[in-house]
């Protein structure tokens, strides 16, 4: 028999959403750099192709983020959730606070 308790219940929510809230926010900072670098770096490209310096095969470039993302989508859909319902139990509280958690801190960042 599984032994529950509110109090480690609390502390699992309460610590998965500090967890969350920090990871959110960092992980947005980080994206807002990548994506600033990933449009200078494109807006380079142009730039350079246009003055005839670079050649750039967009149609390439575009194929290679189709696919990864379809690899993404297949890696992610062919995972089974474990069988046994006492570990899943044993996640949730971690887990829904660290969802809210990092959902207040991709906000908030």
């Amino acid at each position: 028999m599984v032994d529950i308790g509110l109090q480690q219940i609390g502390l699992e929510l309460g610590s998965g959403a500090v967890i969350g809230g920090l990871i959110g926010f960092a992980a947005k900072k980080v994206a807002k750099i990548i994506a600033i670098l990933v449009g200078v770096e494109l807006a380079l490209f142009k730039f350079l192709e246009s003055q005839g310096i670079l050649v750039v095969d967009w149609e390439r470039l575009s194929a290679g983020l189709v696919n990864a993302s379809s690899a993404a989508t297949d890696v992610a859909t062919g995972s089974q959730p474990p069988g046994i319902v006492v570990s899943l139990l044993s996640v949730i509280p971690v887990s829904a606070g660290f969802t809210g958690g990092f959902l207040v801190g991709f906000k908030k960042g």
